[in-house]
């Protein structure tokens, strides 16, 4: 029986009958079809529309043989960075280039291009002269759509869709609105009034009382504060339900940046997760590796889009958005059903969840309603009495989760919000229940991120008032329960505003109040588009704008690091 991936040989397309494709996708992972892969959501999303697709991954840079294979497509070519930004896979906070990737067969970081984004264009261009249009989309170009402080080149970028030389990019998850795109290409329309989308324009929008405009690029990169007032009008506008378009000139061109598309509702969600994925690597990519990513999302379910944690070193709020979507109940036991008929399935789903997993089932009702507050956020610096966290319908999908025929176990592998559920008074504490017993691998992820308020406060993070209790309420009940298991901390060195003195005042609370010795460490990375990345590059606050003591040696970063991940001498 042949296999229904995505074609991404010629001879997959001849045996479907087709002479061409309609639309090729481009990504920097190896092709896995699962609902966790962007470029699988996006293709699969499209086929079910009617339209004749292709993928081509990781294709080799330095010749015409995979970005030619399948020919020119009729309306155009979709190109992604892949699941994460390039630059990000392929350096780690000390800009030293990492030799894993999870993405990419064998897992071997040989695949994936520096900028993967600007150089598939460039690969694009230099074999097909004429092209058919360009699409960018996924995170890597969510990011980067408007300038940004890119922490490689320690520079301030402009916009990716000049760099990559694009016709178009679509932001966000773009799952529903890359359909309309689509059938703008596909009847000749022109797309320019599609909401999620970027162009470049030699004119600024015609309708200039929905748009504001931004600095221009060379004012941004000549002043930080300039640049600081750009991003605060960018990240003000990333709710559908308020936000104006945008529009900014880069030398004699135009940014144009139309309004977000709407969040999906739950219906197009659930239709997204029941698509033929075959929920496994290409043949053709597999012969080359197995890619290692697959060992977690094959047995993985995404319960909602969206988080309302709004941390200033995360990209989810510019991305996916602050508001949270989620699935059925139904359309997430269907798919774990799936899963439990797959003939390799041990009886173990790894996680159910999303960025955040007890996010699931609420959110605040002034918010779905009027979009999300300008003057203050969700959870920080406490939990809005607007959001009301009500953990009952996550509780409940566990429930029926566990009982589904061949489900020997349920995991909770994502993050979770301890404060969220300190704040849920009717069903907090049965949730934390439930979940220690039943839904913990041993070890339950956490990320305190510091334990010092000034840096928490930067990070956008509460203080560790929360965690402490959270920790002795975990510990009790995983007691009481007969269970050894632990809570596993995610920590940050170098964040701005932080210094060693405060990374030793971490390392004395690591020590006397969590009992640990911290390993999960990470150093900051500045990923674009984000409120840290801000503060990083102007050394100063935005929200007060007085100066901030950043870290910028590398090797002092790596310095704080130890401080935390050193064993005392006994």
């Amino acid at each position: 029986m042949e296999s229904q991936f995505i074609p991404t040989t010629p001879e997959e397309v001849r045996r479907r009958g087709w002479k061409n494709l309609d639309v090729i996708l481009i990504s920097g992972d190896s092709y896995i079809d699962s609902p966790l892969i962007g470029s699988a959501v996006i293709a699969r999303v499209l086929e079910k529309d009617g339209y004749k697709v292709g993928i081509i991954a990781q294709p080799d840079i330095h010749g015409p043989a995979d970005i030619t294979r399948l020919g020119e497509p009729n309306l155009f070519w979709g190109v992604t960075g892949g699941s994460v930004d390039s630059m990000v896979a392929n350096y780690n906070a000390s800009r030293r280039k990492r030799h894993k990737d999870d993405y990419t067969p064998g897992g071997e970081n040989n695949r994936r291009p520096d900028r993967a984004v600007i150089t598939y264009c460039n690969l694009i261009r230099r074999y097909f002269k004429d092209s058919a249009p360009i699409l960018l989309g996924g995170i890597e170009a969510s990011l980067r759509r408007v300038p940004h402080y890119d922490y490689w080149s320690d520079s301030i970028r402009r916009s990716i869709l000049f760099d990559a030389r694009a016709d178009y990019l679509l932001y966000g998850m773009a799952d529903q609105s890359v359909l309309d795109f689509a059938e703008c290409m596909d009847k000749g329309a022109d797309p320019s009034g599609l909401r999620g989308l970027c162009f470049i324009s030699k004119e600024p929008p015609s309708d200039s009382q929905n748009y504001e405009q931004l600095p221009p690029y060379e004012s941004v990169v000549a002043d930080p504060y300039t640049f600081a007032r750009m991003f605060q009008t960018f990240y003000q506008n990333n709710d559908p339900l308020t936000a104006k378009g945008l529009y900014q000139l880069h030398g004699d061109r135009y940014l144009v940046h139309n309004p977000p598309a709407p969040y999906a509702t739950q219906a197009e969600l659930d239709a997204v997760y029941e698509l033929p994925y075959q929920r496994a690597q290409h043949p053709y990519y597999e012969q080359q590796g197995p890619v290692k990513a697959l060992e977690t999302i094959r047995f993985s379910i995404n319960s909602h889009h969206g988080c309302y944690g709004e941390c200033n070193f995360c990209a989810i709020a510019v991305h996916e958005g602050r508001t949270v979507r989620w699935r059925s109940q139904d359309s997430i036991m269907d798919e774990a059903e799936a899963l439990a008929d797959l003939p390799d399935f041990k009886g173990y789903i790894f996680d159910v969840g999303g960025p955040t997993a007890n996010m699931y089932g609420y959110e605040c009702g002034l918010k779905l309603e009027k979009g999300a507050c300008s003057d203050k956020r969700c959870i920080y610096p406490i939990v809005c009495p607007g959001l009301k966290p009500d953990h009952s319908q996550h509780l409940e999908l566990l429930r029926k989760l566990r009982h589904i025929p061949g489900v020997k176990k349920v995991f909770v592998g994502s993050g979770l919000r301890y404060d969220l559920i300190l704040a849920d008074q009717k069903h907090g504490e049965e949730y934390l229940k439930e979940l220690t017993e039943h839904h913990v691998s041993g070890q339950l992820k956490v990320a305190p991120e510091h334990s010092q308020d000034k840096v928490l406060n930067k990070m956008g993070k509460p203080g560790h008032a929360a965690l402490l209790e959270f920790k002795e309420r975990f510990d009790h009940l995983s007691r009481k329960a007969g269970l050894r298991q632990y809570l596993t901390y995610y920590l940050i060195a170098a964040h701005p505003g932080c210094s060693e003195a405060d990374m030793r005042k971490l390392k004395d609370f690591a020590s006397h109040e969590l009992h640990i010795s911290p390993e999960q460490v990470q150093i900051f990375t500045p990923l674009p588009s984000t409120y840290s990345a801000l503060m990083y590059y102007t050394e100063m606050d935005p929200f007060t704008g007085e100066k901030l003591f950043v870290e910028k040696d590398m090797g002092k970063k790596e310095k704080q690091k130890r401080i935390l991940t050193e064993k005392k001498p006994r």
